[in-house]
């Protein structure tokens, strides 16, 4: 299998916490949160996919700490939301081959 060699968009864009099924391409990236940073080099986002469900997640083996340019490799759509602050719930929605990422708390298009 050739794979390319990932692409650094954010420098230093620190760590975030991924379900291992979008790492492992099971499923896709759907559910995107942002919380107050554990360590000097988490940067808050957690990354969950659309097969995740309450169990699985709370299962701390079924989560990666990576980077969050390895996240925006496999989904790029996340880049634009780097900068959002602390409290941030958001969805990412594919309807029609177009990309949308909705903010759950007010429903609009981010």
């Amino acid at each position: 299998m050739n794979q390319k060699e990932p692409i650094e968009f954010i420098k230093k864009a620190g760590g975030c916490i991924v379900s291992k099924n979008i790492i492992n391409e099971k499923g896709k990236l759907k559910w995107m949160l942002r919380e107050q940073s554990i360590d000097p080099v988490d940067n808050g986002w957690r990354f969950f996919s659309e097969i995740d469900d309450d169990d699985f997640v709370n299962d701390p083996n079924n989560l990666v700490v990576c980077d969050f340019n390895t996240v925006a490799n496999i989904e790029p759509a996340i880049l634009g939301i780097y900068d959002l602050p602390i409290g941030s719930d958001l969805q990412l929605v594919s309807e029609n081959g177009k990309i949308r990422i909705i903010d759950n708390l007010t429903g609009n298009e981010v």
